[in-house]
């Protein structure tokens, strides 16, 4: 067994586990985008990244590919941590501003503000429907193509698949065509609904809208 310090608190993990699986196992909460638990990490959102000391010099790394070491002193949330995942939804929330799961991200970190110019993407480049169409449906009939600025997520010559098997799960997994829920506030980059104290979509659909788990929690309270 590998002895690490995760946020100050002293646990054990089973040797070539990752940072995030040991989080996840004790119930540390590391936000994360391209990562599921049944598909290969891929490390491209860079969301789930926290602050690691190896007693030699201390850097950010993305949690789902750091494998854990003895004696690595672990931070999860600290203000260079929380400042690079803002920096990077920033970006994220720029490319598809229309992502229902970037905008409940964006409520959950606390990002109120996206400096870039939007473009109005429909693709994250996360990997998720690559990693899901070749690891669990077993067709491999998408993938990466171009690099750069051009790269995106294509079939073979953009042309119709004939091992493709028309089954969704590449729309199922994929986090940019969720569309979100700007509850009753007028269109901009971001929702930020979540951050106010009653949900403004429940007055107006009898519902809570989005899908953050802390989301209405508040509104039980008032009640009380």
């Amino acid at each position: 067994m590998v002895n690490l310090i995760i946020d100050g608190v002293k646990v054990q993990a089973e040797e070539g586990t990752t940072i995030l699986e040991v989080a996840k196992f004790y119930g540390i909460e590391i936000p994360t985008l391209c990562y599921n638990d049944e598909l290969t990490p891929y490390g491209a959102c860079r969301l789930c990244t926290v602050e690691v000391d190896d007693g030699r010099r201390t850097r950010l790394v993305a949690s789902c590919l750091y494998p854990v070491k003895e004696g690595i002193r672990v931070k999860t949330h600290t203000e260079r941590v929380i400042k690079g995942r803002k920096m990077i939804l920033e970006l994220l929330i720029a490319r598809c501003p229309n992502s229902k799961v970037l905008q409940d991200l964006a409520s959950e970190i606390g990002l109120e503000q996206v400096r870039f110019k939007t473009e109005n993407e429909d693709c994250i480049l996360c990997g998720l429907c690559v990693r899901i169409c070749a690891e669990q449906m077993g067709s491999g009939a998408i993938g990466f193509v171009g690099r750069g600025q051009k790269r995106d997520v294509a079939t073979p010559f953009r042309m119709a698949s004939e091992i493709c098997r028309n089954c969704g799960a590449c729309m199922y997994i994929c986090p940019a065509v969720n569309l979100q829920c700007r509850g009753v506030n007028p269109p901009g980059e971001l929702c930020n609904s979540c951050l106010i104290i009653t949900p403004q979509c429940l007055e107006k659909y009898g519902q809570v809208m989005c899908s953050q788990n802390s989301c209405g929690a508040c509104v039980e309270k008032e009640k009380k």
